[in-house]
Order: structure tokens, then sequence, then C-alpha cells
């Protein structure tokens, strides 16, 4: 290759160790006189001062700045015989592109002097060209061995650190840059062989090394980081015209950067390498804590799900892991503790997780979020998850949709990769499928395959995560079970939500007046909806919907026109739902069915807080379904009857009761408010004014639009709690036994919802990199916002006190008061 050509590699592009050869040592040092043995008979003892060739060996270490950057690297034994000669590469434990411009290559010559060693010579060489070209040096280098006397004082050498005429043309030589000829380059260098000698007997010792010998030159280059921005100080005359940037990103915060952040501290490592370098044995198995540590074992189990675990709580559940065997609540604090590079911590956990107790659904379902990557703990996770029955699996349905991102698809032939579409669907004639499902994926289908209910609800989760993201994992899964439908009534379904949001987007593109929309989306009704054949309703797929009631059909007065349609079911009732088209519905859809599964973990209690979550189903990114409830809001109730007493009244009076109304809608009502009250503050919903809180004739009280959660809100100062003074008016007044039973079901619903934190904070991690619009804001810190809720920190009496006091400061709080006039004034101006 010519020395003018432009192509070269970059240092930090080789990952690859770094490599010298040690070949020979040319030289020889004045023996010993026969005078001097005898006037000193110690000095025989060093080889080199009776011996020609005496026997050396040599370490090579990189320095830089005169300090070592690796360990010394030792030659093997070599015996030498007319010459000293190694021939040896050596690899030192450092790669190229970690070797900084300025590091040098020390070598040092050792010999033994009787039982000790002694250093014989040393040298030391650029490893890069700093004067010239800034490249890595390559091929034979000829160094000068400075040699050390009895006091190991390096002496210096007369000859030249300099390459002379010769050296330079064999460089280029090595590099190609000469073409060889051979006839002419054996007699050359035999030449030079012969001038060698002459100049090393001449000069003391030649040390010859050769560096690797690349095909093209190795230019330095160093990894850069972004340099931080500092804030530049204004004068504070000059500060209103042009204010200082500190950045440039939406945050203001100064960002520094630590390439070293990251790395784990040595001496950390080495302790647990000695804390757990121990073979399982029977001392391990037998091993018992004290009274304290027991104590000490019992906090750390009853962390909650997403508290780290600091190094020295992990390794105490790793010292007593035998004993924790049978606790159901510490397989998963020891999975937190292992390092799953560690080829031995990782055999001997995954070896004690069958043999431990079986854990909870709400364990296994942490093992299936963002923290544990292990394929062997997440499959040990379906497993448990396979025995929970299909209506509890409909609650995590979709938490276990968002955590098949979290696993890579397996390779064919893969442990656990092979499920039979014959014992799925029933047939004997159909041989097993091989597929690249991951073990949770293969769970899902197979469970969809054989409920058509949750088989429905798979596929719009899918569906809608793979069209917000086509070339994602959804898209493959979804593709693979489609392939292997059987049920006809999902097809159906499919073709009934597109003639929907066909109708929607030409309803919504019309530039009609709303009252023109509704007589237009009432004669398609008329015409193409009367009646059809039945299909399930993918809201309630336990519904069956068999033509459409249009007098009870309309199109709401808003941007995007949602249609409310009112169906015919097939047992005679009657299903109104209202579809949009342009609006994300996740978030609601998220909400909802969190507020199904806190209605369900109270009922298990015995505590019916008679709570009304509408169904939301979302059927792609920005179009979807709403259950429509017949209710009316707190606004109108209030602007029509001047409260909500008077409302319950008109519906359900009682004369006979003690506030005039029938004691099992009062009922409704203050359980109602109760449960709403404790879940809307455990998630953060914000933008609460009287328009999204409605009640129905029943005394039914519930919640609606939940565009901002996690304490998210447009309003400035929003309170932890809503709570309107007209609701406690309703109950008879904060001295009435209606409002102590209101703040009596707030204190038990927030008692249970409390000691089942652990399975909410999981699903809500499982949502952690979902499309969720307020989780995605700050996606690691959503479930953290969820954690403070629970005050988990609190005793049980803390707790109930810090709930109380929650609920005095939103009936005193005047703020909330007036930001719902003035609402209520925009919304009439608007009107």
């Amino acid at each position: 290759m010519s020395s003018k050509s432009v192509t070269y590699c970059l240092s930090r592009d080789l990952d690859i160790p770094f490599r010298v050869k040690l070949s020979s040592l040319e030289g020889s040092k004045p023996l010993l006189k026969e005078s001097a043995k005898l006037l000193n008979p110690s000095s025989l003892m060093k080889l080199s001062d009776v011996v020609t060739n005496s026997e050396l060996f040599a370490t090579v270490v990189v320095t830089l700045d005169g300090l070592p950057l690796t360990i010394p690297i030792t030659t093997s034994y070599t015996s030498f015989r007319n010459s000293r000669k190694w021939n040896e590469w050596l690899e030192l434990p450092i790669k190229v592109n970690q070797l900084p411009f300025n590091s040098r290559l020390h070598i040092a010559l050792w010999e033994f002097d009787d039982s000790k060693k002694s250093i014989f010579g040393e040298t030391e060489v650029n490893i890069f060209n700093i004067e010239d070209d800034c490249t890595l040096k390559r091929g034979r280098q000829k160094l000068n061995l400075l040699l050390c006397d009895g006091s190991n004082q390096v002496k210096p050498s007369s000859q030249p650190s300099k390459m002379d005429t010769i050296e330079k043309m064999i460089k280029k030589h090595e590099n190609g840059d000469i073409i060889s000829v051979d006839w002419l380059d054996n007699l050359t260098f035999r030449k030079i062989e012969q001038v060698n000698k002459t100049q090393s007997s001449e000069s003391g010792f030649l040390l010859f090394i050769d560096f690797v010998q690349f095909d093209i030159p190795v230019v330095f280059s160093d990894f850069k980081y972004p340099s931080p921005q500092i804030p530049v100080y204004t004068p504070p005359d000059q500060q209103q015209i042009n204010p200082p940037k500190i950045s440039t990103g939406k945050s203001s915060t100064l960002k520094v950067y630590d390439p070293e952040q990251y790395v784990s501290d040595p001496i950390e490592q080495k302790y647990r390498k000695l804390e757990r370098s121990h073979k399982d044995g029977p001392l391990d198995r037998e091993l018992k804590p004290t009274a304290k540590i027991r104590d000490e074992l019992h906090r750390i189990l009853n962390y909650s799900s997403v508290q780290q675990l600091s190094q020295y709580e992990k390794n105490l559940v790793w010292k007593f892991r035998y004993f924790l065997i049978n606790n159901k609540k510490g397989l998963n604090k020891l999975l937190k503790s292992i390092n799953f590079s560690d080829e031995t911590e990782r055999k001997e956990a995954l070896k004690l997780i069958y043999k431990w107790v079986e854990i909870d659904i709400e364990d296994a379902l942490e093992l299936l979020g963002p923290n544990f990557k292990n394929i062997s703990v997440r499959t040990y996770a379906v497993e448990r998850l396979k025995k929970a029955h299909d209506n509890e699996l409909e609650l995590y349905l979709l938490q276990l949709v968002q955590a098949l991102k979290y696993e890579s698809l397996a390779n064919n032939g893969s442990e656990n990769s092979e499920f039979s579409i014959v014992e799925l669907n029933g047939s004997s004639s159909t041989s097993s499928v091989l597929n690249t499902l991951s073990p949770l994926s293969q769970f899902l289908v197979e469970r969809a395959l054989v409920n058509d209910r949750l088989g429905s609800f798979l596929y719009w989760y899918l569906n809608v995560e793979s069209k917000d993201k086509p070339n994602s994992i959804y898209k493959k899964i979804l593709d693979y079970y489609l392939r292997h439908l059987t049920n006809r009534g999902l097809s159906k379904e499919i073709e009934f939500v597109d003639l929907i949001v066909k109708l929607c987007i030409k309803i919504k593109s019309s530039r009609d007046s709303t009252p023109k929309k509704i007589e237009a989306l009432r004669t398609i009704l008329d015409t193409k909806f009367k009646s059809f054949a039945p299909v399930k309703l993918p809201l309630d797929p336990s519904i069956e919907v068999c033509g459409v009631i249009t007098n009870e059909s309309s199109v709401f007065k808003s941007s995007l026109s949602p249609l409310k349609i009112t169906f015919k079911t097939t047992d005679g009732g009657k299903y109104p739902l209202m579809f949009k088209v342009g609006d994300d519905l996740r978030q609601d859809q998220l909400v909802i069915q969190i507020i199904l599964l806190m209605n369900k973990l109270l009922t298990n209690e015995n505590v019916d807080l008679k709570l009304t979550p509408y169904k939301i189903l979302a059927t792609g990114p920005t179009e979807g379904a709403i259950q429509f409830i017949p209710n009316s809001t707190l606004a109108s109730v209030l602007a029509e009857y001047h409260g909500i007493l008077p409302y319950l009244r008109h519906h359900h009076a009682d004369p006979n009761a003690e506030l005039g109304v029938s004691d099992w809608v009062m009922d409704n009502f203050v359980k109602s408010c109760a449960g709403y009250c404790v879940i809307t503050y455990i998630l953060g919903v914000g933008d609460r004014h009287l328009d999204n809180l409605l009640i129905c004739p029943d005394g039914h009280f519930f919640h609606a639009d939940f565009g901002y959660i996690l304490g998210q809100d447009p309003k400035p100062f929003p309170p932890l709690m809503k709570l309107p003074p007209q609701i406690i008016e309703a109950f008879g007044g904060a001295s009435s036994s209606k409002y102590n039973m209101f703040r009596n079901y707030c204190f038990v619903s927030y008692s249970i919802l409390r000691k089942n934190s652990n399975l909410i904070l999981n699903l809500f991690e499982m949502m952690r990199d979902s499309s969720i619009p307020d989780i995605s804001i700050e996606p690691d810190r959503a479930v953290y916002k969820v954690k403070e809720k629970f005050c988990l920190d609190m005793s049980e009496e803390e707790a109930i006190i810090h709930f109380q006091n929650l609920i005095n400061d939103s009936v005193n709080a005047l703020l909330p008061m007036v930001i719902d006039r003035l609402h209520s004034l925009a919304q009439y101006w608007r009107a």
C-alpha cells in the first residue's frame, strides 16, 4: 500500500486487546575477571556476570505519566542457548480503544540473584507516533536497553534514541512502501545483521520488539463527551432585555455528564464476590437468623415492589435464602438481589425458583415488568400466571400486552419455543407448530384461542399497539394470532368497528350544523344499520347487538362530533355507546381498568361501594368506544334543582326517610362518593370540575374525563382531593350521620387498597413505557407518584389520620370553589 494512501482506521473503533511481541535481546556484557570472582564470591550468584547468554525474563506494562495503567504481563520461561530470543506475543489487559495518546510501553528485564530477582535493564517506548502522524506504531521496533548497576540506578547509554537510516528503510519495507525482491532482500538483511551485531557490541544492549502489523494506519481518536452548558452571567440591567439561557431543552437544570457514572465500584464487586463465593452446602441450608436479623428480613419483605434494596439488604437476603424459601414474598426480593451477569449467582437463583413456595399473581406480574429480563425468570412468572382464572386474567390483560415489549422474540428451536395448536383447538389431526413467540406471547395467544371474550380484548389491545408502533413485536404477535384464529365472531367484530369508524369519519368531515349532522346520521342508520345479523360488542363481548334505535342516536356538539348510537340487543334490551374518532382513549381506558380492579379488590373484602365504571375500549390509537350511562352533571343538577338532595327527591322521594330520599338511593350516593373520592386521590386525577362529576337518578355518583392523571392538572394549585361542598350538603352537613358514614367508607376502602398496593404499583410499572400521555411525561416517576399516595411509610393509624386531614382540607378549601365558579362562567359564555 502506498504511503500516500488516505485509507486509515480510528483507534477508538478497535475493540481488541493491545498486543506486543518480545523478539530478542542483542548485545553482551563484560564478564567478571577471575580476580573479581575470588575477591567477591557472592557475585557468582548473578548469572549475567559469569554467563554470556544468561536466562532472563521480561515484564511489560502500559504506563501514563510514569504511573502504570495495567498489571505487569510476564514472559514464560525460555532457555537460551546461542542468543537471547523469546519470540513471544504478550496480550496486555487493555484494549486499543482504551489507550491514551501519551501512553508508553515500559519493558523491564529481570534475572535471579541467588533467591531474589533483580532488574537487569529497562526501556520505554511511546505507543503512538506523537511527533509524527499520531498513528499507532506497528511492526519491528529497536529499543536501547538501559542497564542497572548494583544500586538499581539506570546508566545512560551512548546510543542515540532515534532510529538510524537503516531502521527507517526497514520500516518502509515492512509497511509495503518498498517493493520486495527476494534475492535482494536476502543479501540486504544478511548485511544488516552484521551491522547490527557490530553496532550492538559497541553501543550496549538492543531490545527488538514487534507491534501488531495492521494493514492500514491506525490514527488515534478518543471518545468525545458532550460538554455541559454553563450558564452565562448577565448584569442585572440587561436581564430583562436578554435573559440568560441555561439549556435549550424543556428543563433548565444544568446537567454535568460523568463518564464513570455507571462504572461499578471494584471494591463493592470484590466484597460481593467474597460474600457470595461459598458453594451451596449444608451450612447454607441450615443457617438461621438471629431475632434482630429476622426483624430486618421481615422489614425487607414488607417493602413495596418498587422499593430499591441496598447492597447490605441484598447480601442479607442472599445469605438467608434457604430460610426464606417458604415465604412467598421472599422470591422477588431474592431475584432483585441477584447479579444475573454472574454465572454462579444466576445458576443458584434459577435452581431455587422452582423449589420456592408458590408466589402470588401480583408478584408474578412484577417478574414480567421491565426490571426482570432473564428469560427463565419470566418463564417461571408465566407458569404461575397460567393458574389464574380467565376473569382475573382479563383484569391484567392491558398490562400483560404492554409487558410483551420487554421480551425479545426467541430463536427458533429455543427452549419453550414450541406449543401445539392441537392442544389449543382440541383437534388431533393438526401437528404442532414451531413458532418464535416468547413465553408470555405464547401464553396469551393460547388463552385467547380458547376464550372468545379474552381473545376479543387481546385483539384490540394488540391492534392499537401495532398501529401505534408498526415495526414492533405487536404486529408479529397479532399476525400469528389471526393466522390461527378459528373464532368467526371476532372477524364480525372487526368488520362492525370498521363500518362505525367510516360512519364517524363521514359525519365528522361534514361541514353542516349539528342538527343536520344528526339528521344525516339517522338517515344512514335507518338504511344500513336498522337491523343486522347479531354481532358481539367489542366494548363488552357478553352483549350481542342486532340493530339500532335510530331516534335515540345523535351527534354531540363538539369539534370531533362523536356519535351516540343506541343499539338493540338480542335479549330485547338496548345498549347506548359513544364512538369517537380523533381522540386517544388509552389513558381513559387505563383509568377505568384500574377502577374496575380496585372495585374487585374491595368486593373481595365484602365492601361494595356501588361504583359505576363505564366501559371504554380504544380500537385504534385515535379512535374508540365509550359506554353511555344516562346521567346528569353536577353543574346541570345544581343549576336546575339548586342542590343534589332536591334532584334525588325528584326521582326517589321517601317522606319517611331521614333526608326525604329513599334509603337505598342515599346508600348508593354515600358509598359511590366515598369510593371515587379515594380512587381519584390515589390516581391523582386532575381537572376536576362540576361538569365531569356525574350523578344518576338512582344516586350513583361517578367521575368522567380522565385526561389528567398522576397529579397533572391544567389549573393552578389543584387540590389533592376533589370534594365539593355541595356533596357535603347532600349528606346533611358535616355533622350528619351520612357524612360520618361517608368518612368511614373512605377509611375502610383506603386501608384495603393500601394492603393491595403492590398489585396496583406493579400494573403501573408495567405501563411505564406505554404511550399513555401522563405516564410518558415522566416514565420513571409515574409509579412513584402513585406510591406516594399510598403513604406506605406510615402505620395504619397514621394513614387514616392523614386521609382524614385530606378530607377536612378539601371541605374547607376556598380556591376550588372559586375555580368551579370561573369554569361555570366560562362555559356559560362559550355556550
